[in-house]
């Protein structure tokens, strides 16, 4: 092998290293591995860029458009509101809610079905004195197994099928994928609404815990007539950075302050309300003119506040910046009170925590922060507790026609996916079933970075023969076992790939290893193609390598530990089925 094989090996594990170190967002990574194939001469300037005229990028783009027209003209909403019906308890409500968001994630993509449901969940576990970690995490699987079924569910198999194009294979069809998809999405489901249950933690939601602690530390201090902060501001008076307290809000009696700045001065009469340990609270009621002021929970709760649930996404730049450095509260006009991790509140000092992809955040805003920040990337999900949004209902019919019309030419063969879906969300913004800002909005540009990036490193694997070294080192172990063991060898590469790493990457890195290794064993490729396809799809064990995962990892209290346990048998029992449908589907 030349240099340049040599050479692109060290910039695959670079890459590798560095996304499952987590180093820096998945698509800055995979994209800095390309530019360096094409700084030393490896790609030329037109091979390196060739990824992201692939019809798949752009059409990817379009379905999210797609998918947020349908979200914005209440579709999914009045389907999800449906879902739980007359379930009280909890294996009626997974059955009644895990197949129908597996059939919607086979049309839509499927992480905003996961975050318009997430409040829903959460809002009918708690009526029902029931933990919603026991179903969130078999809404994100069940979005995940349904997108294994058609082309258009999920962004990882339509970078397969730009990979099959690029490779001048047969394109993909869109129900092709079913042959495989539909069994393994069966038994998925049974294995969640059956077995899964005895893995999954019973935890309160963080929301709920962060409440818990509130009502249990909460104080009402008034700002008498003799007080000595009258007058200052609050980052004079010493109240901005007070150890295990937070000011949640200034109540003066014809209005709220909320969030509180760090400017705003202190008037006679003020009531600040705190919220905080108890030790910090009694060091507090020493200040001479602070006096407690007696007021119940309930009375608390009546206030107009807005508690604002958002969980930070992989795209982010608040990732690596703490909540200060960030200036959160001058971005966003919003105060964080608490930080989930890992399903655990993050101690220490607010300002001082380094945030982290999938972190939940817990904020206390003015009215407006739900309108604007509802379809920002900074955030996979954003949900204000008790308050659902209520979406524009009057153009839902013509979304569902054109989600319709796009489906059915695509399935007849008049017009190709990419061509479909960009007419689809054409007509969505066209006949204002949602506006042009909320189409850019909802666009996920670092998932289409991350795929044009890896088509163009998979373009080096082959152009360089890393590709076919590789295949070949695989082949030395499993080829002389036959085809089916080189490809169950193929999709376990694939799935630890998926599970260290962006799912669509991993795709992109193992696609030409697989075409490779099927082609010297002398075998028809295609199912090794599909292998690849549901291999980077079906991981499950890992809640920081794919978004549906992280969107419902803070809200539902997980631990990593949690998605390993439910994860993993899933993980193997998808792998066992695709193993034995891929060859009678797609036969060798």
């Amino acid at each position: 092998m030349a240099w340049e094989g040599w050479f692109t090996v060290l910039v695959l594990i670079g890459v590798v290293a560095a996304l499952a170190r987590e180093l820096a967002g998945a698509d800055l990574i995979v994209m800095f591995g390309l530019v360096a194939l094409a700084s030393v001469g490896v790609l030329t300037p037109a091979e390196t860029f060739q990824g992201f005229s692939n019809p798949a990028v752009p059409t990817i783009g379009a379905l999210f458009i797609v998918s947020a027209g349908l979200r914005e003209t209440g579709v999914l909403e009045d389907v999800v509101s449906r879902v739980f019906g007359g379930a009280r308890q909890e294996r009626p409500a997974l059955l009644r809610m895990c197949p129908p968001i597996a059939g919607m994630s086979a049309f839509l993509n499927n992480a905003p079905i996961v975050a318009m449901m997430t409040p829903v969940v959460i809002d009918w576990a708690q009526r029902h004195a029931l933990s919603p970690s026991r179903f969130l995490i078999p809404l994100s699987y069940a979005a995940m197994l349904g997108s294994t079924t058609t082309l258009i569910g999920t962004s990882v198999i339509l970078t397969v099928a730009g990979l099959m194009h690029t490779a001048g294979m047969v394109p993909m069809g869109f129900f092709e994928l079913a042959w495989a998809g539909v069994p393994i999405c069966t038994v998925g489901l049974a294995y969640l609404i059956f077995v899964a249950s005895r893995r999954l933690p019973r935890r309160l939601d963080p929301a709920a815990r962060f409440e818990e602690q509130r009502r249990e530390y909460t104080t009402n201090m008034r700002v008498d007539p003799d007080c000595r902060l009258i007058g200052s501001s609050i980052e004079e008076a010493g109240l901005r950075h007070l150890q295990g307290l937070f000011l949640v809000e200034i109540d003066r009696g014809t209005h709220i302050v909320t969030p509180v700045s760090p400017d705003e001065v202190i008037c006679e009469g003020d009531h600040l309300v705190f919220a905080g340990v108890v030790s910090t609270i009694a060091t507090l009621q020493r200040i001479p003119g602070l006096t407690a002021v007696e007021e119940t929970t309930a009375d608390l709760e009546m206030r107009d506040r807005r508690l604002i649930e958002a969980v930070v996404s992989n795209s982010s730049p608040l990732i690596g910046q703490s909540i200060r450095d960030a200036s959160f509260r001058t971005m966003y006009d919003a105060a964080v009170i608490a930080v989930h991790r890992n399903g655990e509140r993050v101690g220490g000092k607010i300002g001082d925590v380094v945030l982290r992809p999938g972190d939940t955040l817990l904020l206390q805003t003015g009215s407006g922060f739900l309108r604007v920040h509802r379809n920002s990337q900074d955030f996979f999900l954003v949900s204000e507790f008790d308050a659902p949004s209520r979406p524009s209902r009057g153009k839902r019919r013509i979304a569902v026609a054109v989600l319709a019309i796009m489906v059915v030419s695509v399935v007849s063969g008049l017009l190709p996916i990419s061509i479909a879906a960009f007419l689809a969300a054409g007509g969505l913004v066209a006949t204002r079933c949602l506006s042009g800002a909320q189409a850019r909005q909802s666009v996920e540009w670092g998932i289409l970075i991350v795929i044009g990036a890896g088509f163009g490193i998979a373009f080096a694997m082959e152009k360089t023969g890393t590709a076919g070294q590789l295949a070949q080192i695989l082949l030395v172990t499993a080829g002389p076992y036959g085809p089916l063991v080189t490809l169950a060898v193929i999709y376990a590469a694939t799935l630890l790939l998926a599970e260290l790493l962006h799912h669509a990457a991993a795709a992109a890195i193992m696609f030409p290893v697989a075409i490779a290794a099927a082609t010297q064993l002398g075998v028809e490729p295609r199912g090794f193609a599909m292998g690849v396809a549901l291999a980077a799809t079906c991981a499950f064990a890992n809640p920081t390598t794919y978004q549906t995962h992280l969107i419902v990892y803070g809200p539902g209290g997980y631990r990593f530990a949690d998605f390993v346990r439910v994860g993993l048998p899933l993980d193997v029992l998808c792998g066992a089925v695709a193993l034995f449908c891929i060859p009678r589907a797609w036969p060798f």
